[in-house]
Formats: structure tokens, sequence, C-alpha cells
């Protein structure tokens, strides 16, 4: 468990925690709050998997352009699907305002000092959704490089943003948030007229030294730019997993739960 930043007790796994036993140890308790969270994550997965739809995880730095993504996303497809949005966020709920301006219906996730989501505080935020009207749910992550690669939520697919502002060794420095990544997408591309120091390629071989196959797709959502191969893969994500639905399968994302000891 954390013992700096608390990182792993969040609002929604709080209860599983803290136990009155002697001898508990901080392993013991970790171990505790992962086998809970992955019991809650099943438990939300099932449930997206009955009304048929695909849930998606943002992850990425703050300031990486998620939000601006979405509303962008939204403005694309909203005449073809049905959306819906979870924001996390420590405080505020500026990011679920700017969603709901877009006709969409969101709901904020306020973690206090949580620098993470866990599959508690989704599934807390389900009621607020009326999942059997929706094609694609969008759960955007707290703004952190490390601690939401380790907690499945119950998504199907993880997408991790990587802005072309915060230099393209980030894959090198924070491989356990790359190799969770299910596709990886460079934001802001239209800066790298400016940034001469960001190298797409470059970015991309260091996700590629991972192991990883996930698809790197360069986008600027403000100028429209690269934008339809990214929705490309979400209606192609949409398709696929309605396929594997109809098989008696489903999806799951390329959770690390080896992150966690990072912050050991």
């Amino acid at each position: 468990m954390c013992n700096t930043c608390g990182c792993n007790i969040t609002p929604g796994n709080r209860t599983h925690a803290y136990k009155p036993v002697n001898g508990v140890t901080a392993v013991s308790v970790l171990q505790n709050l992962l086998a809970k969270n992955d019991d809650q994550a099943a438990h939300n997965r099932r449930h997206f998997d009955q009304h048929q739809v695909l849930a998606i995880n943002f992850m990425s730095s703050p300031g990486s352009g998620k939000t601006a993504l979405l509303e962008a996303s939204i403005d694309a497809l909203k005449n073809e699907f049905r959306i819906g949005v979870i924001e996390g966020d420590l405080e505020t709920e500026n990011d679920a305002e700017r969603i709901r301006a877009k006709g969409v219906p969101a709901h904020q996730i306020t973690t206090g000092s949580a620098c993470h989501l866990d599959a508690h505080m989704v599934h807390d935020a389900l009621h607020h959704f009326p999942l059997a009207g929706l094609d694609i749910l969008f759960i955007e992550n707290v703004g952190n490089l490390v601690c939401p690669a380790s907690f499945d939520l119950g998504q199907h697919r993880n997408v991790t943003l990587l802005s072309v502002t915060e230099g393209d060794d980030k894959p090198a420095k924070y491989p356990v948030m790359f190799r969770a990544a299910d596709a990886v997408l460079l934001t802001k591309s239209d800066l790298l007229q400016v940034l001469d120091d960001f190298d797409p390629e470059r970015a991309e071989s260091y996700v590629r030294k991972l192991a990883s196959t996930a698809p790197v797709l360069q986008l600027s959502a403000r100028k429209g730019l690269g934008m339809e191969a990214w929705l490309h893969w979400l209606r192609n994500e949409l398709a696929q997993q309605r396929a594997r639905l109809a098989g008696g399968a489903t999806a799951r994302p390329k959770v690390q739960p080896e992150g966690v000891a990072l912050h050991a």
C-alpha cells in the first residue's frame, strides 16, 4: 500500500482497507484491496455487457487534452451513437459541466486525495446513468501517469493520451501506463510545428520497445486533425465488442497491477 500519498485508499474502497486484526501487514491490506476491486470491476463489466455498452477508460497526465478529445468525439458521433461520460478529478465539477453542455449525460466523481479511480467509485457512478440508453461510456480517469493503469474499473479498453507538449520519452519513463494502453493517442499535434523537440516516431518507438502492439494515432482535437483515424478505431471497437457479446465473450483491458509496486 502506498505509504506516502495513500493512493490506494479511495472513497470507494475505504471499507475494505482496514480491519481490526492483529498482524495485518501493508502487503496483505493491498492484496485485499486489489481483490475487492477486481471483484467489483468484474461486476461492472457484466453490467456493461448486459446493456451492450462499450466502456473506454481515458488515462494520461493532467492537461493532455482528455476532455477536449471527448468534446470533439461527441460532436463527431452524437448523431451516430449514444454516449455517456464519467469524469474523475480530485475536486470540482468543471469537466462534467463541459460534457453536459454538449447534451451528453455526465457524472463527476471527486476523489478527494486519491490519484486514480477504482471500480467501487465507478459502480456508484453507474447509478446515475441509464445504461440501457447508451452505446459508449467514456471514463475519464484522474490525471496521473502511474496509478490509473493498475486498477481495473470494469472497462473494456484503455486509451492513453500523450500530449506533444510533454516529451516523446514519456513511454520510456512511465512504462506501466503505456503497457496498459489498448491505443495511444499523440494529442495536440497541431503544436508540432513549434515544438521541434517532440518526435512522434521516437515516441512510437518507445511504445514498441514495451512489446506493445497498440495503435499510435496522432491527432488534434481542437483543430480536427487526425480525428477520423480515432473515430474509426472507436467504431471498430464497438462493432468488435458487440460481435464478442453475440458469441458469449467480452473484452478486458490491459491492466498492469504490478504498477502498484511503484508506490509501495
